[in-house]
């Protein structure tokens, strides 16, 4: 299973704020810097963070992104889901465009089901607190 770059990019995002003092906010020039991504998708994926409520955005001078909950109370699992567009392994898992013709007989579609269930089960076990347990040195790296 594979996320797309924009929840990478989400989390990238997380991690970077989750190094920061609580209400300390960020750029997402800094967060661009840090990471050598384009400061364009950046904007796209802050934007729907913040839509989902996982950051606060501030405009204007001084503005800028922090995290809207402690980093424990964000969880990993919540984020891909709201983040991916989809979870469509194989042509079967979308409705709307199937059109295998074993689909009827098929085991294959319970099999990766029941993969992607555990896949994610496993991330709603963590927290961006989990994620930031060496946050000096992920500090050290971002934020030179």
């Amino acid at each position: 299973m594979r996320l797309t770059m924009y929840t990478d990019f989400s989390l990238r995002i997380l991690l970077y704020l989750g190094t920061k003092v609580r209400k300390e906010r960020s750029t997402i020039q800094e967060i661009s810097d840090a990471y050598n991504i384009s400061k364009n998708h950046l904007v796209k994926v802050a934007h729907e963070l913040g839509k989902a409520g996982f950051i606060e955005t501030v405009r204007g001078r001084g503005g800028g992104i922090r995290l809207a909950h402690a980093p424990e109370e964000i969880n990993i699992g919540e984020v891909i889901r709201r983040m991916e567009d989809d979870f469509h392994l194989v042509e079967c898992f979308n409705p709307e465009g199937n059109h295998c013709p074993i689909t009827p007989v098929c085991g294959l579609k319970g099999v990766l089901g029941k993969a992607l269930d555990a896949y994610l089960q496993v991330l709603d076990e963590y927290t961006l607190e989990d994620l930031l347990t060496n946050k000096n040195g992920l500090k050290m790296i971002l934020q030179r």
